[in-house]
């Protein structure tokens, strides 16, 4: 047993317990030799990492300018303060233009200059002018007399410079015609020494053999009365035209036209487009063409030229074919025809079937306007247009404002008890063309606030107008020309201010600079003085 037990391999000695320290110096290890955690650092750190550190601080700092400007939001600054006082200043004060009245006595009787009478009839007509309605654009009316007879020409001392030359108008140029004598009185006037083109003349002109007085407007910027009146009566109707006709277009209070605070039909880029449609109803019955290029240019040339200095016009045509109307017609054998009623009419244009937006001059902000002729079909032909009165129209044609008229024209063959022609090609002639063209530049004048025409009872004294050959006379022109320039300036404003309101209201919004750049000359308008035309 002994000796079995010594050949036995020797049994190792047990591991150690733990936490058992061992006191040999070389295996001599600290407590916390088991954990995972490094070394406490005994030493400062060096210097390579102080250089660091500061480094990346100094490119943080470097960058944060940077970095805030490009999260930054961008608002050009509005000059708000500015837009306000404009908008304060044209809504106590609304755009006026001065003008200057010019009133020229032509008498029979010799009298020697007297400085007095030119003196006192300037203070009347002057005294006249407060008492009449306020006009629409006009600001202060300088007044200025005339008084020629054989015994010489005397003239009040004001400054409005007419450019009357005495002498070259006598009562005796009256026999030559009121067109003649239109054109006499326009040499009179001259230029005006670059003022006559705001000035306006009234001639008196007495005359013994005269029953009562008449006046005649002309198609410059001038009229004449004609007859023997005392002062007073004078005075009064030069009060009368120059107010109601020169400065208001013979729009009366509570009358829709112009400065009545409608817009004028123009495009926001200063384009109009004249678009004039032939419409065949049912082509089937008969297809008319008209020769547009030839003589509708030819008279609308004259319009385009006068209306140049509001907006540019391009002149469009086209013929279209089954194109019905929407709306319902009956039939009335005392009027011999199928009559449309007014309450029918917002119901004519049939805009499924009439493809009249098809310009191509028109461009995004462009004002077209359409200008119809509509052929009924055979079933309902002749077609009238009934008034509210129960009267016929005279040019059977209706105006729809900022959008054009329609003119329905009856083909000379067409009656109750016509029978279908089976699409027979026909042309308008010139004369019918000329006369729907006539009627069509009466409707432009209303769609940019003028009456078609002047009656001679608008006045309480026979009255006569002097029609231009351009569609529209130099003092309409000049009606428009201060209307237009009146609701450009009240629309900028209303521009400015939405904007300003909305800039405002709205804190973290994105203002260009080219936006600033365009309201900065705007808000110029804040020292807006009266505007001489």
């Amino acid at each position: 047993m002994a000796e079995i037990a010594g050949d036995e391999a020797p049994t190792p000695p047990p591991p150690p317990i733990s936490g058992e320290v061992s006191r040999h110096p070389s295996t001599s290890t600290p407590a916390s030799s088991g954990s995972n955690k490094p070394p406490l650092r005994t030493t400062k750190p060096g210097v390579k990492r102080l250089i660091l550190t500061a480094s990346v601080l100094l490119s943080f700092l470097v960058g944060l300018p940077f970095l805030l400007k490009s999260t930054k939001i961008h608002r050009s600054p509005l000059p708000s303060d500015a837009i306000t006082a404009l908008a304060h200043r044209l809504h106590s004060t609304p755009p006026s233009f001065p003008c200057g009245l010019h009133a020229v006595f032509l008498r029979l009787v010799p009298n020697r200059y007297d400085a007095s009478l030119t003196h006192r009839l300037e203070q009347s007509i002057s005294a006249q002018l407060q008492l009449l309605p306020a006009t629409s654009t006009a600001g202060n009316v300088s007044v200025s007399v005339t008084v020629e007879s054989a015994g010489g020409c005397s003239s009040s001392s004001s400054n409005v410079n007419s450019g009357w030359q005495c002498g070259t108008v006598t009562s005796a140029d009256l026999v030559i015609g009121d067109e003649v004598f239109d054109e006499l009185l326009h040499s009179a006037v001259g230029s005006g020494g670059g003022d006559g083109s705001r000035v306006y003349t009234v001639v008196v002109v007495e005359v013994d053999d005269a029953e009562g007085m008449r006046v005649v407007v002309g198609k410059h910027r001038h009229a004449w009365v004609v007859g023997k009146a005392d002062e007073v009566k004078a005075v009064s109707v030069i009060g009368k035209v120059f107010a109601k006709y020169f400065m208001n277009g013979g729009i009366e209070e509570g009358e829709a036209g112009i400065g009545k605070g409608e817009f004028m039909p123009v495009g926001s880029d200063g384009n109009v487009v004249l678009s004039f449609s032939l419409l065949n109803a049912d082509p089937s019955d008969w297809v008319y063409d008209w020769d547009f290029e030839k003589i509708g240019e030819r008279i609308l040339n004259p319009v385009v030229e006068a209306l140049r200095p509001i907006a540019e016009i391009n002149v469009e045509s086209q013929v279209l074919y089954h194109t019905p109307k929407s709306s319902y017609a009956y039939s009335d054998d005392k009027l011999g025809g199928n009559v449309l009623s007014m309450e029918d009419i917002p119901f004519f244009v049939n805009s499924n079937e009439w493809h009249l937006d098809t310009s191509i001059s028109a461009t995004g902000r462009s004002k077209v306007l359409q200008f119809v002729v509509y052929i009924p079909s055979a079933r309902e032909c002749p077609l009238y247009l009934q008034l509210p009165d129960g009267r016929l129209s005279k040019t059977n044609a209706f105006i729809s404002p900022m959008w054009g008229s329609v003119l329905i024209w009856n083909p000379p063959d067409c009656s109750l008890d016509c029978k279908k022609t089976h699409g027979t090609r026909k042309k308008m002639s010139s004369q019918e063309l000329m006369e729907t063209l006539e009627i069509f530049i009466g409707q432009l004048r209303q769609l940019f606030g003028l009456k078609p025409s002047y009656l001679s009872q608008d006045m309480d004294v026979p009255t006569k107008f002097v029609v231009s050959e351009k569609g529209f006379t130099e003092w309409e022109l000049d009606l428009l020309y201060r209307h237009h320039a009146r609701s450009s300036l009240l629309s900028c404003l209303t521009t400015l201010e939405s904007l300003s309101s909305l800039v405002l209201s709205l804190p973290r919004m994105i203002v260009m600079d080219e936006i600033g750049r365009q309201v900065l000359p705007s808000t110029t308008l804040a020292r807006w003085e009266p505007i001489d035309l």
